[in-house]
């Protein structure tokens, strides 16, 4: 029997309904229809269902974004490396908070810009913000290189670096969405892996290289590899369909505001953001703080992120089957969990290492299927700007969420209280895409959403 019988496209208009198009299961059957949504709906040609789900140029744009993946949530999955480098070096004189401004702007940046990168892509397509944020990422982490001083390492790594990084990542997801319908899940799954192979290569590039040719040619040698994979993928990613050159309206940009589902969504990412970025950003340096040698701890991000390697390929693949909304609530709620009842009380390096590896994989799915849940709800001609919003949403608590952990350290000398708050957020943040999940499907919880 269909699972999508019961799900209303909640548009409150004709309108709005020809630009959703159906909703992605992959299970349906030519007779398993509405009869009511037949005789009301018009017939139209549904993009998304137009899709190749395969094809070389899908596969090239897969691999172009798989590229950019690791050189932006790759590269930011290695944030806790510089905490603990500048902790202990040349940034020992900073307290720990004030240090941690420095990825806080990376994250901020990436996400603050989503709306401007969303509607560049919309009207000109990928090739513009790839090229830009190709030259503004190498520089910033060359200029990074050559830095000694808080303020010069801000502006290098925290700002320059960081807006390349906002107009890569974001283009080739949004690329995606036109190449696949019923594999999209997939697709992303295996494209978020590469932010997971990259936080596992960069950390332990990093630690390796500081030590054995410095600190400078360290930066220089990520920055030359990150070159390499972004001239990939500005030579293979294309979009499907063609951009859409026509000036955003006011109604057009108040719309996302307006409906339930899509709130829900943003107040999820808001809180999300909060929880799962304190585990990659202080599990090395709570380690290293409770006596973990260092040989080992430096090892912990990368431990991590191949955990989390396994669980976005898993989360695509899975999503694809019982839906993106159960998938993604499934995994954020184990996360919180993990953090609450398996962080706080574990002592030790087994202890640590093993969440280190369990976390990673549960939390896959938060960098995996986000622009999935986006498109999910959203009119695809839309998908720029409203994944642009989902992401400058995550901005203020990108901003905020490191220079906050770090306060709670400072003043309370414990690390119960950032753990707390860590899982806590998580689940506040996954409540509320369930809302977003009950929204569109109501309270049958075996529909596939």
């Amino acid at each position: 029997m269909a699972q999508y019988n019961h799900i209303e496209l909640d548009s409150n208009s004709i309108e709005g309904q020809r630009d959703l198009g159906p909703p992605d299961t992959g299970n349906e059957t030519p007779g398993d229809t509405n009869s009511d949504a037949e005789k009301s709906a018009p017939v139209v040609n549904w993009p998304a269902n137009n899709a190749p789900d395969g094809g070389r140029d899908a596969w090239l744009c897969v691999l172009g974004t798989w590229c950019t993946s690791i050189c932006a949530f790759g590269w930011l999955n290695s944030v806790g490396v510089f905490q603990q480098y500048y902790e202990a070096g040349p940034l020992r004189q900073y307290s720990s908070s004030t240090i941690a401004w420095i990825p806080s702007l990376q994250i901020f940046f990436m996400m603050a810009m989503g709306p401007i990168v969303g509607k560049v892509f919309d009207k000109y397509g990928p090739r513009y913000l790839l090229s830009g944020g190709l030259f503004l990422h190498v520089f910033g982490l060359m200029m990074a290189s050559i830095s000694h001083k808080y303020y010069q390492i801000m502006l290098s790594q925290g700002v320059c670096s960081a807006i390349g990084v906002a107009a890569i990542f974001q283009p080739g997801y949004n690329c995606i969405n036109g190449w696949f319908n019923r594999k999209r899940g997939l697709a992303f799954g295996i494209v978020s892996t590469g932010s997971s192979l990259g936080g596992i290569i960069f950390p332990i590039m990093l630690n390796r290289l500081i030590r054995s040719v410095g600190y400078g040619w360290a930066m220089r040698t990520c920055a030359f590899m990150i070159l390499l994979l972004l001239i990939i993928a500005v030579l293979t990613i294309r979009c499907r369909l063609p951009p859409h050159p026509h000036p955003i309206t006011r109604s057009e940009m108040a719309q996302p505001f307006q409906e339930p589902e899509f709130r829900f969504l943003m107040a999820g990412m808001f809180f999300l953001t909060f929880g799962i970025y304190v585990p990659i950003d202080y599990l090395s340096v709570e380690a290293y703080a409770h006596g973990m040698d260092p040989s080992l701890a430096q090892y912990l991000v990368s431990i991590l992120n191949a955990g989390s390697l396994f669980g976005r390929l898993f989360s695509g693949y899975l999503s694809d089957r019982i839906g993106k909304y159960n998938t993604f609530v499934t995994a954020c709620a184990t996360t919180g969990i993990l953090i609450l009842a398996f962080w706080i009380p574990g002592h030790g390096n087994a202890a640590t290492i093993v969440f280190g590896a369990l976390f990673g994989f549960t939390s896959g799915a938060y960098v995996s299927l986000i622009a999935a849940l986006v498109v999910q709800i959203s009119p695809l001609k839309e998908i720029g700007f409203r994944t642009g919003i989902v992401f400058f949403i995550g901005a203020a608590p990108g901003l905020v969420t490191n220079p906050i952990a770090g306060a709670i350290i400072d003043k309370t000398g414990s690390w119960a209280g950032l753990k707390v708050f860590a899982g806590v957020l998580c689940l506040v943040g996954t409540a509320f895409i369930f809302c977003t999940r009950i929204a569109r499907t109501g309270w049958k919880l075996l529909a596939v959403f």
